[in-house]
């Protein structure tokens, strides 16, 4: 079940632990890709929040919403980059997208296997994709007053099995929210200091689980590798050349 985007924008651009939020999934792309100059950047589900700073750099950013969601136009109506699209059938071209990110995407798919198909076909050689999910183990699962209390919470290996199933291949996996998920000021304060030493918490007590894969190009039709065969030692080649008649044969004309 997709969550309704007005709910969504006004977590993460208008609550305190929305914005605190959106700051630290944003620092922890930047870590993944920090330069991604001149490349095609999508975003599927509600990933305009981690879209932002790339405007300046990127040749081309596209926000993908999914119809049960809802869209917003974004960044302003005069710049619009957003659009509404069915989970199954992207609007954009075969090899067309050098990165994507999945964000309120997977875990409230309807449909996630034809999600991920879709996500291998756009993405381009060298392609990768960050997948951004709920931790099954975190405390942001556990709370409906945040997005990621609704969907499918998913473990590590939970996550790299689907989509190693679907061509992805696992390169590196983080998690991130080491907060604890609540609007109290006091909590908030501590907000920062948490995420600044969530690198040496346990990835059981990140709030998603964030999962970068690269596409696994398979094998051209027609192209195999020949098989090496042993060849058979042919130690008594020379005595038949020699002599072909069988010793039956030599006996008989002796006598």
């Amino acid at each position: 079940m997709h969550l309704d985007v007005q709910d969504l924008r006004n977590f993460y651009y208008r609550e305190p632990l929305g914005r605190a939020a959106q700051r630290a999934l944003r620092n922890k792309v930047l870590q993944f890709w920090p330069d991604l100059s001149g490349q095609t950047i999508a975003g599927f589900g509600f990933a305009t929040p981690l879209l932002r700073p790339f405007l300046p750099q990127a040749r081309r950013v596209i926000a993908l919403m999914p119809g049960p969601q809802g869209v917003l136009a974004w960044p302003n109506p005069s710049q619009n980059v957003s659009v509404l699209t069915d989970e199954r059938f992207w609007p954009l071209e075969t090899g067309h997208v050098d990165r994507l990110i999945v964000l309120h995407g997977l875990e409230t798919s309807e449909d996630a296997n034809t999600l991920l198909q879709e996500a291998y076909r756009v993405l381009g050689p060298g392609g990768r994709a960050l997948f951004i999910v709920p931790n099954r183990a975190g405390l942001w699962s556990r709370s409906d007053k945040t997005p990621m209390g609704f969907g499918r919470p998913y473990s590590t290996s939970q996550l790299e099995t689907q989509l190693r199933l679907h061509g992805f291949m696992p390169q590196k996996a983080l998690a991130a929210l080491f907060q604890i998920p609540s609007n109290r000021r006091s909590w908030q304060k501590m907000g920062p200091f948490l995420e600044r030493i969530g690198n040496r918490l346990p990835r059981l007590a990140g709030g998603v689980l964030m999962l970068e894969v690269s596409t696994r190009t398979p094998p051209l039709p027609g192209l195999k590798t020949p098989v090496l065969r042993a060849r058979p030692l042919r130690v008594l080649e020379g005595l038949r050349a020699a002599d072909p008649k069988p010793a039956l044969e030599r006996a008989k004309e002796r006598c």
